[in-house]
């Protein structure tokens, strides 16, 4: 799945739907190759019926400002970018208002996938490798 992106910003941002146990939330992500886990503003994840507060798993996480610890939060559904991952855990945080964004989406959504960003064109693709079956029995005469 193929989709454009504004190369003039500063971020490269993804439209994604967040199902929670109370409701479904669309969000902005920024596409971040650096972050290894996904991260999502705390007060969406409540807004649809998560309580990271509630999280007995904290993740230590280096931002910018410091090293600060992070509840991991199991998700019922994280569909972006024609993909949908269940019950990926992602991290909760409280994200300033200045970062124009709902969240992060890492390392951990892409994985097993091919992920390409071509600034030229702007566009990014997310595709599942073609799996080539290599034990296919040969046919008489092969």
């Amino acid at each position: 799945m193929t989709f454009s992106f504004d190369p003039r910003n500063g971020l490269i941002i993804v439209r994604a739907e967040l199902t929670g146990p109370s409701g479904n939330a669309i969000l902005q992500l920024a596409l971040d190759t650096g972050a290894t886990t996904s991260l999502i503003n705390v007060a969406m994840l409540v807004a649809i019926g998560y309580d990271p507060a509630l999280s007995t798993d904290r993740v230590q996480v280096t931002t910018g400002s410091g090293v600060e610890f992070a509840p991991r939060v199991e998700l019922q559904r994280l569909t972006a970018l024609g993909q949908e991952r269940y019950g990926l855990q992602l991290l909760g945080h409280t994200l300033p208002p200045s970062s124009g964004v709902d969240g992060l989406l890492g390392l951990d959504f892409f994985r097993g996938l091919h992920l390409s960003v071509d600034f030229e064109p702007a566009k990014c693709a997310l595709i599942s490798p073609v799996v080539h079956n290599t034990n296919r029995p040969q046919t008489a005469g092969a």
